[in-house]
């Protein structure tokens, strides 16, 4: 019995002695998994440098020195967009720094690049034993400066493509400008842009090879509207194209030599900048700035409201940096630039509700748009007395990223060189036809996601940009893009149908290539195959690409009513002496639905005018 009772005892001890040893086991490697680092000094930090990988537009590397108490060097390793995210990666680690803090405010316009500074500082801070969410805590103390009074001979309100476009061209005329821009950078949806303008120089040997005509850009832009816009202004935007080009060149900017066809864009007539994005634009207005004296920026400055006196817009009166009230007048005429109200969901539902064109769940869409595009210069228009004009008028784009609705990621560089398939693996549209007609045969398929699908005859190496500077490869390798070497594996990989996706592709490369579709027309309409060049000849040269797409809000073509000669109309029609108004602010010029490459056409042919007509403006 004794004996008994002792083996008993002997067992629940060793039992006991291997559940401590398990339980250590687990401990441990629970430690090993979810390591806590803690300072070991008396100080904030473990001193020393430490790296962290983050996403901007590109992936980015992000180097953080500490002492024991202080961050005391922030470098970047990065290839984020000119013009774009470059400033913010000049500024922000200066920022931190000086703040000792990250309770900084993303830049509109390049919350990416943002972000990706922001995270990987965190990153950085934790890996030295600090408190993230304390440094998150600190955020600038504002002291509010004095009111102040500027004057200059004209005003624009809006650092886009419009406003610097009015800019420079006041500025040629020998006037001084000062430009109103609420963010901390020129761009607006401009610098997002994909960065071609429509443009045909009649008579010239491209325009004869691709059969392209000012005629025919105007009727493929007045039809393409359902005939809704001001045939008038239509007529400009198709005229002076080709003179808004020449002038961009004069500044310097640099083009491609060969005219690319834009996604909805209907011909091949898109002048495509060498740099990426809408970059070049900026890049080319900033050097213009550095080399001639009379335009001033105004960041950080937010337009609230019209000065009007006598019945003339003499100004405007605005919020400063830090919150004290800044007056800006003009000695000849202001130009309204502020862009549209794609980024102001409220604005977006109150239009919507007055057309049945889109369906009921477009109001919980993301949008292409920077946030800083919120239709302020609408609103202060209207408040003077301003027409507008076809505000339902609203773009959605089948192209939006599923995440954030932008068109970053997108790996299309032209309708001739991909095809969309829905969730079953099959074509449901024309991939080369009117934007909105696209856009609403997306929300007709299995959860209104598509697949872009193309193959390797714009990547031949694999890490060539797109059309938003990003390399194919790093799309690929942070899961936003896919590649295989046969449609069966890219199949697997996106989830759909292998069959379906082989028979499709297989019945697209036949109405490419002939054979026995010799002469039959598309299924779905389609009359892009092939670029002046022919290089392509159906999806057959591997390895493929695929990307999710969902609809996204992109343009807003209703607006402020103008003239031909950018004056704002009134309600009964008539110009608003010393208002001038150009780009997305504007309705009328594009009707129901807007061409691709159109929109920066309209920047800088309209913004010209502009700016031509507010410096000849007198009181």
């Amino acid at each position: 019995m004794k004996e008994t009772l002792k083996r008993r005892t002997d067992l629940i001890v060793t039992l006991v002695f291997v559940l401590a040893i398990v339980a250590m086991v687990f401990l441990l490697r629970k430690e090993t998994a979810q390591p806590v680092v803690e300072v070991t000094g008396d100080g904030l930090y473990n001193p020393g440098t430490y790296s962290s990988v983050a996403m901007g537009m590109r992936e980015m590397t992000v180097t953080v020195t500490f002492s024991d108490t202080a961050i005391t060097d922030i470098q970047l390793e990065h290839e984020e967009t000119p013009g774009i995210g470059v400033p913010v990666c000049e500024s922000m680690p200066a920022q931190i720094m000086e703040l000792q803090g990250l309770g900084i405010d993303a830049v509109a316009g390049a919350t990416l690049t943002s972000n990706a500074i922001l995270d990987g500082v965190a990153d950085c801070v934790a890996q030295a034993g600090g408190d993230v969410e304390a440094l998150k805590a600190i955020t600038p103390v504002v002291e509010q400066e004095e009111d102040q009074e500027m004057t200059a001979d004209v005003v624009v309100i809006g650092a886009g493509g419009a406003g610097m476009a009015a800019a420079v061209t006041a500025n040629q005329e020998g006037k001084t400008v000062i430009v109103i821009e609420k963010t901390s950078q020129m761009g607006g949806n401009t610098a997002l842009s994909g960065g071609a303008l429509n443009a045909v120089e009649d008579g010239s040997e491209m325009a004869a090879s691709t059969k392209d005509s000012t005629d025919l850009h105007f009727q493929q832009t007045y039809d393409g509207g359902d005939q809704q816009a001001k045939p008038e202004l239509v007529e400009i935007l198709v005229d002076k194209a080709w003179e808004g080009v020449e002038w961009l060149k004069s500044l310097g900017m640099e083009f491609e030599d060969t005219p690319v066809t834009v996604a909805g864009g209907m011909w091949q007539r898109g002048q495509k900048p060498v740099e990426p994005e809408g970059s070049g634009f900026f890049k080319t207005y900033q050097a213009y700035m550095d080399e001639n004296q009379g335009i001033t920026m105004q960041y950080n400055t937010k337009a609230e409201e019209l000065i009007v006196e006598d019945g003339v817009v003499v100004g405007v009166t605005c919020t400063g940096p830090t919150g004290n009230t800044i007056t800006v007048r003009a000695n000849n005429g202001v130009v309204l630039a502020t862009g549209g109200f794609a980024a102001n969901r409220e604005m977006v539902n109150e239009a919507l509700s007055t057309t049945d064109k889109w369906p009921a769940m477009t109001d919980v869409v993301k949008t292409t748009n920077t946030p800083a595009i919120t239709g302020d210069g609408i609103a202060m228009a209207q408040a003077v007395g301003a027409n507008l004009i076809q505000m339902e008028n609203i773009q959605l784009l089948p192209l939006g990223d599923p995440e954030t609705g932008s068109l970053s990621g997108n790996i299309g560089h032209g309708p001739v060189s991909y095809i969309f398939v829905n969730k079953d693996g099959q074509r449901f549209t024309d991939e080369g036809g009117r934007r909105d007609d696209m856009t609403l045969a997306l929300f007709e398929q299995p959860d209104t996601t598509m697949y872009m699908i193309m193959d390797s005859d714009t990547y031949p190496n694999g890490d060539e940009l797109n059309n938003f500077g990003e390399r194919i490869c790093d799309l690929v390798d942070a899961g936003r893009a896919y590649k295989a070497d046969t449609l069966e594996e890219l199949a697997e990989m996106i989830g759909v149908p292998a069959e379906n996706l082989t028979a499709t592709v297989e019945e697209y490369n036949r109405y490419c290539l002939g054979g026995d579709m010799e002469g039959q027309a598309d299924e779905f309409g389609r009359t892009l195959f092939a670029d002046v060049d022919g290089i392509n000849n159906g999806l057959n040269n591997p390895p493929y690409y695929a990307a999710e797409r969902v609809p996204t809000v992109h343009h807003t073509m209703g607006g402020v009513e103008i003239n031909t000669e950018t004056q704002v109309l009134d309600t009964q029609g008539n110009p608003i002496p010393g208002l001038y108004a150009a780009g997305e602010v504007t309705g009328g010029i594009h009707g129901t639905n807007r061409l691709g490459g159109n929109a920066l056409t309209d920047t800088v042919v309209f913004g010209r005018i502009a700016g031509t007509n507010a410096s000849a403006f007198t009181k």
